[in-house]
């Protein structure tokens, strides 16, 4: 994982779910032109598993900076990495994507401590009128063990919605694993509570943060405190105990990228830590979902997390909450971090649309 000088090259750095654990594997060898397959096979074995190969076109409806995206040449596997290096690479990412963001959406930010929590205070400009006393709540990326996306999430929802944002700055894996990030985000919203109404504020986030906004729900449902108007679950998923279709299909950067076959065992043992896999907040699909809130779910057509995101989207439906599922095409995971392509600036205006519109309707509905 290297920064390069394109932002999308530094938005496929991100590990966004689970990159600690490759630290002590041993890189595999990047597969050469020669030894790529030209044409598509498929082999179904006695257990039901598929062995396949395909050759897949990039779609023309996408944008040209979207098709350059996918042209752009990757090694299938970068060297292992550390935690630390993985830290540092992702703290040099977060400081540029801050920059290349706030050039398109110019915002003022400021760092507090709301309820024992650092967070990131992101304020537009030009608050819209009527919303002064709405905030808005993100929960980022980074895999549970870095901070891949307080700004890359904060920065373009604040300028969009025209509201104020609060990114929270949560403990991370594997210093503390579960149910410590759910602890944090609590204790900012518990104080948020004393300041704004539960029907004036919504909880977002991508990748890890998805994942983290729907446990936070799941957790203040059963604190029998009030349920915020909305959440934005942004390529996320909802259980550790069982893997989607998806995870043994893309990598992070969707076809460009060495994979394993998944690991049997819960998702990430670094945040799992000790905690059942099935337990309801850590593993929100196995919770009673009813009384969910609106929820906008985004994915992509190669994100690792597809299965995840269309999976908990499923639950919520059955569980009679108003869930909609965008996917776009094509993409990799949080393809929107990258301010280059006009997709990632069409995913955050759909985002911060639905959040607004959200608001509206729950402040205008009769008490």
């Amino acid at each position: 994982m290297r920064l390069s000088g394109s932002s999308f090259a530094l938005a496929s750095a991100l590990v966004l779910l689970t990159s600690f654990p490759l630290a002590a594997q041993e890189a595999a060898k990047p597969t050469t032109a020669a030894e790529a397959p030209t044409r598509d096979t498929s082999y179904i074995d006695a257990d039901g598993t598929a062995h396949v190969t395909r050759v897949v076109p990039v779609p023309e409806d996408l944008s040209p900076a979207a098709q350059k995206s996918l042209r752009h040449a990757e090694p299938d596997q970068g060297p292992p990495q550390s935690l630390a290096e993985r830290r540092k690479s992702t703290d040099a990412y977060t400081a540029r994507a801050r920059e290349e963001w706030v050039k398109i959406c110019p915002v003022t930010i400021e760092d507090r401590t709301i309820g024992g929590v650092p967070v990131h205070v992101v304020t537009p400009p030009d608050i819209e009128p009527g919303s002064h006393d709405k905030i808005l709540l993100n929960l980022h990326g980074g895999g549970f063990n870095s901070d891949s996306g307080s700004y890359t999430e904060s920065i373009p929802i604040a300028s969009y919605a025209k509201m104020k944002t609060i990114a929270v700055l949560y403990r991370l894996a594997p210093e503390y694993p579960f149910p410590a990030a759910v602890d944090d985000s609590i204790a900012v919203y518990k104080e948020l509570l004393k300041v704004y109404k539960p029907e004036h504020i919504i909880i977002y986030g991508t990748s890890a943060g998805a994942i983290l906004t729907g446990e936070v729900a799941v957790k203040i449902k059963q604190l029998g405190m009030p349920l915020p108007a909305g959440l934005g679950i942004f390529s996320g998923m909802g259980d550790f105990a069982r893997n989607g279709d998806s995870i043994a299909m893309y990598a992070l950067r969707g076809l460009s990228g060495h994979l394993d076959p998944p690991a049997s065992g819960p998702h990430d043992p670094f945040y799992v830590g000790s905690t059942d896999a099935k337990d309801p907040v850590l593993s929100p699909i196995y919770a009673d979902l009813h009384g969910m809130p609106p929820t906008l779910f985004v994915t992509s057509g190669r994100d690792l997390l597809l299965s995840g995101t269309a999976n908990l989207h499923r639950a919520f439906l059955n569980a009679g909450a108003d869930a909609r599922l965008v996917v776009f095409d094509a993409l990799p995971h949080a393809f929107w971090y990258n301010p280059n392509l006009p997709e990632a600036i069409e995913a955050n205006h759909i985002m911060a649309d639905f959040f607004v519109k959200t608001l509206a309707r729950k402040t205008a509905a009769p008490k």
